[in-house]
């Protein structure tokens, strides 16, 4: 064999079989484990687990089985048999029942996953993260991961490290910026130590790299990741809306409304006109799954929007009021259309999007909300009084936690202990939230009871103060604890009146801050009523009686069920200030500009931690060249040998100065005379009784990196830049 074969043969050092796994299997639990902020641990966590240990073994036996084969046939008998053993392990968790001898996967094993996948698409859209674990979402997860453990597993065996960084960073950070939930720090410092770990599992069994591991440096760079994760992630506004063409809202089917709600100054939402003598509360989404912390979206068939909502839910003599309304959407974005309660038909608003018949909500796959121009037709029961008192509370209930706060249904029966009817007994509670309670966006916070759990709501009632979510979030679990059927809705509060008008009718304008949620009862022969027990915000709930002239649903006692709870414009929106309106009279809303802070921040954030290697590198190089400038040799013959270890060339420490040189001339076709100036200063300086005068070296220098650059192909020369390996390196 010649010395360059033997050099070849040896450039890379063979792979620890049960290192490389460890790592893979390392890198794919932290990968999964970001997935908890957007899915409950559950059954899925189980499935994960098994199928990344699997997937690792099947790899580790199989190449340890084939040592002897090619290394060309030995990679795709490897990539076979894991995926034989991902295909075992997810048909006996997840199908075995269908599964012959509970392992081999059937036709209707097949089909049982299919319909399991098309059921976790619908618990995505409808869900609120986290989503609550369930098979339908193990199964997604377990076939997504098997792609993941599989592919990682490949690259870390075949030491493609820049690749596993890459991709192991987009795995794990996909579910924050799928979910805009909160930034995982935690999530991020683990990110940093198994991409330290990749990078020297790289380094290490490379024989092209010197020998050892700098660890100061190595220190550093762990030092510098973990500062860049704890200073950067909480700032980078992954939690925001997507920018379109000015400030948007993103809504989603949950009742975590506080933080917008709290902005320092609210946007325009959407613009509506109506044929009624008021304008409608807008619903989106309605809330009747409760799991002891959080109220979940209702799920239910969709049919396409053109088919309409199906039968009412009343009938005679309950007397009806039909309205026409017009939205234009211009400051939301969501996958949920505003309408009022309850639609009949939805025109002009274009194709994509589906009905829910359930909740009477409009919700698409593949739409935005965002600039949506429609006209919602409105059928709206008015019963009287008497009609509503000789109804009762019933359909189908919620099921709540068998370890709600016992003060929950204490207050419930304490409140409504006076009151004969079920209506009676929802009066006197929204009463009582009116009278006793205050509106407070800040008191939850500081009091540490930001949310709709059965523990806020307990302390809810104690502290008595709180916004919209805590008001509804606390009636609905005490008309549940009475034995209700109950919901809540998530939407807007009526719009405030305008100077515009489209025809003969007013266009009434909807900020952002007016978000709001309200409860719902079902009363058998009527449908969903809603009331109103945020105090301070809306009319509340209150029927007219048929022997003072009945209800015609437009009435200033009419309980508006067309949206939600009766109201007027109100003056002051749920969240702060009105919008503020041209100072000119004219009542235009001012343009809204494109903010592009976040934009900046998200990508300046990123470009630094991923070009910090080479921003590291450059400092580096930048100094060296410095000191050769001034003569210094070792400085010079230092940033030599670390520009071949970044380039993948072979740098032998016991390799002279002289040899060195004539090998990359050889090789390398690197220019003599310019090494020539190098490889005497290095000489001098490690030899002679007196240091001379070297001169200038930065010059030679740069002729030597540049040529040895062209030496390589583009993509080495790249990876050079980004990921340079002399930086995990130490040299003696």
């Amino acid at each position: 064999m010649s010395d360059r074969a033997r050099e070849v043969a040896s450039e890379r050092r063979p792979v620890s079989l049960a290192g490389a796994g460890a790592l893979t299997a390392l890198a794919a639990f932290v990968s999964l484990w970001s997935y908890t902020g957007a899915v409950l641990p559950g059954v899925w966590t189980f499935v994960l687990g098994v199928l990344i240990i699997v997937i690792v073994l099947a790899g580790i036996l199989t190449r340890f089985a084939t040592a002897r084969v090619r290394a060309a046939v030995r990679a795709v008998v490897v990539l076979i048999a894991q995926v034989i053993a991902a295909v075992a392990a997810l048909t006996t968790m997840l199908a075995g029942e269908t599964a012959l001898l509970g392992i081999i996967p059937t036709d209707q094993s097949v089909r049982l996953i299919g319909l399991r996948l098309q059921q976790s698409v619908d618990e995505i859209m409808n869900g609120v993260a986290p989503i609550a674990a369930s098979m339908p979402m193990a199964t997604l997860l377990g076939l997504a991961f098997a792609v993941v453990v599989i592919l990682l597993d490949q690259l870390i065996a075949h030491r493609q490290v820049m690749l596993a960084v890459l991709f192991t960073s987009v795995v794990g950070v996909m579910p924050m910026l799928i979910s805009f939930g909160a930034v995982n720090i935690a999530w991020f410092l683990m990110q940093a130590i198994v991409i330290l770990l990749l990078l020297r599992f790289g380094a290490s069994h490379d024989r092209r790299a010197p020998q050892g591991v700098s660890y100061s440096v190595a220190t550093s760079a762990g030092v510098v990741a973990v500062v860049l994760a704890l200073v950067l992630a909480p700032v980078l506004p992954v939690a925001s809306a997507l920018p379109g063409t000015g400030p948007m809202l993103t809504v989603n089917a949950d009742l975590r409304l506080g933080e917008d709600l709290r902005r320092p100054e609210g946007i325009e939402a959407l613009t509506l006109v109506t044929s009624a003598a008021l304008p409608p509360y807008l619903r989106m989404a309605t809330l009747s799954r409760f799991d002891g912390d959080v109220w979940r979206p209702d799920s239910g068939d969709r049919v396409p929007l053109g088919d309409g909502f199906g039968e009412r839910d009343w009938a005679d003599p309950i007397k009806t009021v039909d309205t026409t309304v017009s939205i234009r959407v211009t400051g939301v974005s969501s996958d949920r259309l505003p309408v009022p309660y309850a639609p009949q038909r939805v025109t002009d608003v274009g194709s994509g999007w589906s009905a829910m018949p359930g909740n009477r909500t409009v919700v698409s796959r593949t739409q935005d909300a965002a600039g949506a121009d429609y006209t919602v037709q409105v059928a709206t029961a008015a019963p009287t009084l008497e009609q509503i008192r000789a109804s009762s509370a019933t359909g189908p209930m919620a099921e709540l936690p068998a370890d709600l706060p016992p003060v929950i249904s204490q207050l419930a029966h304490q409140v409504t202990a006076n009151a004969d009817t079920d209506y009676d007994r929802l009066i006197a509670l929204q009463d009582w939230f009116r009278t006793d309670f205050t509106y407070s966006l800040e008191a939850p916070v500081t009091e540490g009871f930001d949310g709709t759990g059965a523990d806020a709501v307990a302390t809810f009632l104690e502290k008595r103060t709180g916004y919209c979510i805590h008001f509804a979030g606390a009636f609905a679990l005490m008309a549940s604890s009475l034995g209700m059927p109950v919901r809540i809705v998530v939407g807007y509060l009526p719009g405030t009146t305008t100077d515009e008008k489209r025809g003969d009718d007013v266009v009434y304008s909807v900020s952002s801050d007016q978000l709001h949620s309200w409860p719902e009862v079902h009363f058998e022969g009527i449908g969903w009523v809603p009331f109103e027990p945020t105090a301070t915000l809306g009319v509340p709930t209150d029927f007219a009686s048929e022997t003072a002239g009945g209800s015609n649903g437009e009435g200033p006692d009419a309980p508006q069920p067309s949206a939600g709870p009766s109201s007027s414009a109100t003056p002051t929106p749920t969240g702060g200030p009105a919008e503020e309106r041209d100072p000119g009279g004219t009542g235009a809303v001012p343009l809204q500009r494109l903010d592009p802070t976040p934009v900046t921040l998200t990508v300046f954030g990123i470009l630094i931690v991923l070009l910090l290697p080479m921003l590291v590198r450059e400092l580096r190089r930048a100094a060296r060249v410095g000191r050769a400038r001034g003569g210094d040799a070792m400085a010079a013959w230092r940033e030599l040998s670390d520009t071949l270890v970044d380039l993948g060339l072979a740098a032998p420490e016991a390799q002279t100065a002289r040899v060195r040189a004539d090998v990359l001339a050889m090789t390398r076709g690197v220019d003599p005379a310019a090494l020539a100036p190098l490889v005497r200063a290095v000489e001098h300086t490690s030899y002679a009784q007196s240091r001379p005068d070297a001169g200038n070296l930065a010059n030679p220098l740069k002729i030597v990196i540049a040529q040895l650059a062209v030496s390589v192909d583009s993509r080495q020369r790249v990876l050079a830049r980004l990921l340079p390996a002399s930086l995990l390196t130490r040299r003696r």
